[in-house]
């Protein structure tokens, strides 16, 4: 553990941890860059909601920070309207994938509520487990209120860990980045006084300053007062788990008929992973293979 002025920190693509030792406070602080920038050009995103999928995306490497896991958590927001979904994910290895689904135009700042009606926010862990056996899921559900994704964020952890959070997420064009800040349980039996020194420090920071400071410079000009400790910094990067077997396994879900269909006039159906824009061709003899066939498939397509 070493003070924030006396090593060189990583400037993009990390996480660290850290913690104020004289406030009873832990902290995580996030920088997207090169993993942000592939995740926003898998599609041509309003300005308004890649704002909000890299916010989610810095939130999945925050929450991964603390909890530990052999495996990925994602945060889902889910609506009926015109954002039905923003999918984030950060797995133990640190690596990211993100997506976002909308119909029509979309305006900054986009509130919550302009995602739609019955907004849900999800956040799941899956647990890696023994090979050959279904991984272990859990999941937290809350209704998502308010217009700010953070304030549902800190609703969250207030209802699931009944731990006092802070949270500001900020993303643009080129960087997605987030400040986390909890309160030690073993802190609480000091008093208070701790937790809003920190809290009133953290107030000071602006979405702009977030977004343009390099780490070691923003952690100094905030918290060096209140003694803080660098923890550990864990490298980030973009990363998809698709892969041909399990596209092979979606269209083997499709049943015979209709993945035959997908072939039908032409050469091979091509399915586009949405996360990372790779391509998988399937030909009548895939599809064959797939399906334990020794021809060229229904009757009707040949």
């Amino acid at each position: 553990m070493e003070s924030i002025d006396s090593i060189a920190l990583p400037e993009r693509d990390a996480l660290w941890r850290f913690v104020l030792e004289r406030s009873g406070v832990r902290g995580l602080l996030v920088r997207l860059d090169e993993s942000w920038a592939r995740v926003r050009a898998s599609a041509d995103y309003p300005p308004a909601l890649a704002d909000l999928l890299g916010q989610c995306l810095a939130a999945a490497a925050l929450f991964t920070g603390h909890v530990k896991m052999q495996g990925r958590l994602s945060i889902q927001l889910r609506a009926d309207g015109p954002v039905p979904r923003v999918f984030a994910e950060c797995t133990h290895l640190g690596r990211l994938r993100g997506i976002a689904q909308w119909q029509g135009d979309l305006h900054r700042p986009l509130g919550l509520s302009q995602l739609g009606d019955d907004r849900v926010l999800a956040i799941t862990i899956e647990t890696e487990v023994a090979t050959g056996r279904e991984p272990r899921r859990y999941q937290g559900l809350v209704p998502l209120e308010g217009e700010r994704i953070e304030t549902a964020f800190e609703a969250y952890f207030d209802r699931s860990e009944q731990l006092p959070t802070r949270l500001l997420l900020a993303a643009d064009a080129v960087h997605a980045t987030g400040l986390m800040l909890q309160r030690l349980p073993e802190s609480r039996e000091a008093g208070s006084e701790g937790w809003e020194t920190a809290v009133a420090l953290f107030e000071t920071l602006a979405e702009s300053e977030l977004l343009e400071s390099d780490p070691q410079s923003l952690l100094f000009r905030l918290f060096h007062q209140e003694g803080v400790r660098v923890l550990d910094t864990r490298l980030l990067g973009f990363g998809c788990s698709c892969s041909r077997e399990r596209v092979a396994n979606v269209l083997r879900s499709l049943g015979r008929e209709e993945a035959f269909a997908a072939v039908e006039g032409r050469e091979q159906a091509e399915i586009r992973c949405e996360f990372c824009g790779t391509r998988y061709g399937f030909d009548r003899v895939d599809l064959g293979r797939l399906f334990d066939e020794s021809g060229p498939g229904p009757s009707r397509l040949q």
